[in-house]
């Protein structure tokens, strides 16, 4: 493997440049985030049952709050790392504990009753759910669980709730599980539908396989990093329906404030009437947060989130002594709330607004990101800068929400795939040696940007020049020092690091979500794994019979679909009779269909070949696919 390269002399220049521009007399946050700190566990380091690390603090154990900032890294990316690194449990108010820095998100509890308390966002993974959980309980003593809260639809708000409650308490009534409408919809779309795709372009985005350091991943802006432990869902037993409801959780009478549109398809804020405390779930945070995420999601609605947060003010900040959010640190004081909710606001109605006028005078979205500032007001706010979302990005999302990705040109409506148009402008240039010393001289110069847009043609039209790669690793190298948004450097580095060595392998994801997803979900995201070219010609209909959940269901295929219908076809090829756990089980690869029908858990009758037929024309998804090479 080679090396990381130092930064060059443009690396240098900028950072300093962009260092003395920051508002650094603005140290407000280096207080708030110690304030109410109980613990922060030293050396902290989560493992599976098996021995396999799941969380690691001392990894980022040089991000002390004092540290100065190396030259690899932008030096406002750097102190929102420093400020991310503060782990441990706090005190928000008394009666609300956070413990933060054991995830990418927040757990929240809110202490209720005798010995109870309502338990706000498990994390991402059941192992850090319950290490944060026993943190507290080290320090608060056993509570019995009453409730949790998803504030949204994001797995890192739900993922580890098996860690802290088991479905069999769920299902029992002692523990209620609130959600807002929409909820376990949004989640199964999100993660599984578009799951593997979007797990492997997160790696990018999250910096998973880089090594963590200066010259590697430092952070990821919203948090430190996404844990690697088991993932859950257990689905919601209570919604949120109103845009503003009232209710008592787990014997806590809070108000929610339904945001659908905005962070997540399916999301809300509220607040904890009697402490005065409002939660802003994942709608206000420290930073500029994502319109579109770059590893990719639905386009969210700039203008609804807005308008939304603008609606939260009106609704409780004359009620607020404290914001808190399901990451970083929250804000005291009902006039600092206000002005940061405030804030809050015009950035994201800003950004739309300032897209949508230069939109509609025939600017494209890649030309309007160009120029975009913001109002200083705005671009001095620490909390409004781009750690996780981009400017850059979030104004070709706004363009992208209403116009699409066709700008309108017609010379750019049906472009020759990188591979093939990689070959060409290559040709056209002279061939590869030649485009590789155009690049080489543009990096020379500090033309990074230039220099990876000439040696990408070349790595995806010539994928075995090694010159073209070594160049373009150390390239996009340069880009990702220079980033202030953590996700961006992070992807930049990612691609650096596979142009030098293979793409570690990553394993399919478990059947976590299986268990939760209604059965109609299940035929959708088998249907989108059907090889429709394959069964070209092919016909067959099955139905399935799911004892343990009472439902038939029949699948036809026919004209390269598979679709599904909640009845069972007496004229079936066949009829599958097996539980909908067992059918779980087939699809998380933990068990055959040859295995079950051995054990007698599965029953074909009618001509068997049609359920092997079709079941053999489903694909499963490749997680490690090349994204910086063809």
């Amino acid at each position: 493997m080679t090396s990381p390269r130092r930064p060059t002399s443009p690396t240098r220049a900028l950072l300093q440049g962009a260092h003395d521009t920051l508002p650094w007399h603005d140290d407000r946050d280096f207080d708030d985030v110690q304030r109410g700190l109980v613990e922060s566990p030293a050396g902290l380091v989560v493992r599976t049952e098996s021995g396999r690390v799941v969380w690691d603090t001392t990894e980022f154990a040089d991000q002390t709050l004092q540290a100065p900032c190396p030259d690899t890294v932008h030096p406002s990316l750097w102190r929102q790392a420093r400020l991310n690194n503060r782990h441990g449990l706090f005190e928000v108010v008394p009666g609300i504990y956070q413990v933060r820095g054991f995830d990418i998100s927040n757990m929240t509890l809110i202490e209720s009753g005798d010995r109870e308390v309502v338990v706000v966002d498990p994390l991402v993974s059941c192992e850090m759910a319950a290490a944060a959980f026993a943190l507290y309980a080290k320090h608060r003593g056993p509570r019995r669980i009453t409730a949790v809260i998803y504030t949204h639809s994001h797995v890192d708000h739900f993922g580890g709730v098996e860690g802290i409650v088991t479905p069999a308490q769920v299902a029992a009534g002692e523990v209620e599980v609130w959600a807002p409408d929409g909820f376990l919809e949004a989640a199964i779309d999100e993660n599984v539908l578009a799951g593997p795709a979007m797990g492997r372009r997160s790696r990018y985005m999250y910096g998973s396989d880089l090594p963590r350091g200066p010259e590697g991943m430092v952070d990821v802006g919203l948090g430190k990093a996404t844990s690697k432990g088991r993932i859950s869902l257990i689905p919601p037993t209570h919604h949120i329906t109103d845009e503003v409801q009232d209710a008592r959780v787990g014997g806590v009478r809070m108000v929610f404030q339904l945001t659908p549109g905005t962070e997540a398809p399916a999301e809300m804020n509220f607040l904890v009437a009697d402490r005065h405390a409002l939660c802003m779930a994942e709608n206000a945070n420290h930073v500029l947060h994502n319109i579109l995420t770059i590893r990719g999601a639905v386009v969210r609605d700039a203008l609804a989130w807005s308008d939304y947060l603008g609606a939260a003010v009106r609704l409780f900040v004359d009620d607020v002594d404290v914001s808190f959010a399901q990451h970083h640190w929250p804000t005291w004081g009902r006039d600092n709330v206000r002005d940061y909710l405030e804030t809050q606001r015009d950035l994201y109605r800003y950004v739309h607004d300032q897209t949508v006028r230069a939109m509609n005078q025939g600017r494209t979205g890649i030309e309007i990101a160009e120029d975009f500032v913001l109002p200083p007001e705005l671009d001095q706010a620490w909390h409004a800068r781009g750690y996780y979302g981009s400017i850059s990005h979030n104004v070709k999302a706004v363009y992208q929400r209403y116009l699409g990705w066709y700008d309108g040109n017609p010379a750019r409506l049906h472009r020759l795939p990188p591979e093939e148009g990689g070959r060409r402008y290559v040709a056209a240039m002279g061939g590869p040696d030649a485009v590789v010393a155009l690049a080489r001289r543009a990096a020379g110069d500090g033309d990074e940007r230039w220099a990876a847009e000439l040696l990408d043609h070349v790595v995806f039209g010539h994928p075995d020049h090694d010159e073209a790669r070594t160049l373009q690793a150390d390239v996009l190298e340069q880009l990702g020092y220079r980033q202030e948004n953590a996700t961006w450097r992070n992807a930049y580095l990612m691609g650096a690091k596979e142009l030098r060595t293979p793409i570690p392998a990553w394993p399919l994801p478990g059947g976590g979500f299986l268990s939760a997803m209604e059965t109609r979900q299940l035929w959708n995201v088998l249907a989108a794994r059907l090889d429709g070219p394959a069964s070209f010609g092919r016909t067959a209909t099955v139905t399935w019979v799911l004892p343990d959940r009472g439902e038939q269901w029949t699948l036809r295929l026919r004209r390269g679909v598979l679709v599904h219908d909640p009845v069972a076809d007496p004229g079936a090829d066949a009829t599958v009779t097996i539980d909908r756990a067992d059918l779980d089980r087939v699809f998380a690869n933990q068990a055959t269909v040859a295995d079950l029908l051995a054990a007698g858990r599965i029953t074909i009758t009618g001509t068997a070949d049609a359920v092997v037929g079709m079941l053999g024309l489903l694909r499963p998804p490749d997680v490690n696919f090349a994204i910086i090479t063809p």
